[in-house]
């Protein structure tokens, strides 16, 4: 048997629960499958799985096999594809990389319309705020906010964000609107993390970062609920500007403090092949750019 087919049998059974499951995916025996399995964990001097009564799982080879089998099978794909004429049209799986909080307030529309005018991809969608390892996690798309490690990854920037403070402009007019950072030491703050009694944020003044630590009034489970309760006149709160877009555009919250914000981060579209990408990493990389680059929220100071 070929190193292709034995490929295919390790992907197949790295992706199941059983070697059954594997063998039926596959439309060949059990003993097929794990012959195949032997011979390359033999020929590669390493184990690939660890076997037990509940199935079998990767181990940190098999895993780092795993992402370069699924990457050599996929061109294999593509070649024939192709071949066949086919090429011009998007198709088969895409795995991304996406920050939670940003997926919500930005990346949901984009995915949905991306899925809708390219119906043959398959999108499995990562949801993590870090820095992966693309090429051992087999991540073919990444939306990273912040500044890029040096890598021969290929990045393309499409906006900024901000961690911004803000309040609602009635509970300014009742308390007053802060001046220097300082000044939040006298006022009712909202904080984005349960249970918890102290911020501490960072700001930059006269050029230097300065930390301000104070109580807060109210400790919230999520930015979207410190938001709501700020809004609703609870007190001042911090957390990223795309997520106070709307509120801010709207004039339900006020920005405060803009002078002594930190410097904006940087949001990058990243990916691995470049320009020998295959048609769905770069269909999808040119509808994300397009639309991100056009989304207000991450405009540099749009508000």
């Amino acid at each position: 048997m070929d190193r292709y087919h034995e490929m295919l049998m390790f992907e197949a059974l790295s992706q199941t629960a059983s070697l059954a499951s594997a063998a039926r995916r596959l439309d060949v025996s059990g003993p097929t499958v794990v012959r195949a399995i032997a011979r390359l964990e033999q020929r590669l001097g390493v184990a690939l799985l660890e076997r037990s009564t509940r199935g079998v799982v990767l181990t940190e080879a098999g895993a780092a096999f795993m992402a370069d089998c699924s990457r050599i099978l996929r061109q294999v794909d593509e070649a024939e594809a192709s071949a066949k004429g086919s090429h011009t049209q998007a198709q088969g799986s895409l795995t991304v990389l996406l920050p939670l909080l940003f997926s919500r307030y930005v990346m949901t529309p984009l995915l949905s319309s991306y899925m809708g005018l390219y119906p043959e991809v398959k999108v499995f969608a990562q949801y993590h705020d870090r820095f992966p390892n693309m090429n051992e996690e087999g991540i073919d798309v990444a939306v990273l906010v912040g500044h890029l490690p040096g890598s021969s990854l290929i990045a393309r920037q499409v906006g900024h964000v901000r961690s911004m403070v803000c309040s609602s402009p009635a509970y300014l007019a009742r308390h007053g609107e802060p001046k220097v950072p300082q000044d939040l030491r006298n006022h009712r703050l909202v904080a984005t993390h349960a249970f918890r009694d102290k911020v501490q944020w960072d700001f930059q003044q006269d050029g230097e970062l300065s930390q301000l630590k104070a109580r807060t009034r109210i400790s919230c489970a999520t930015i979207q609920a410190a938001i709501d309760a700020a809004a609703n006149g609870a007190g001042i709160t911090r957390c990223p500007s795309y997520p106070l877009h709307e509120y801010l555009s709207s004039g339900r919250l006020r920005r405060v403090l803009q002078r002594y914000e930190l410097p904006a981060l940087p949001v990058n579209v990243v990916y691995r092949e470049g320009r020998k990408a295959s048609m769905r990493v770069r269909s999808f990389v040119d509808h994300i750019v397009d639309g991100l680059r056009e989304h207000p929220a991450l405009q540099l100071d749009a508000l």
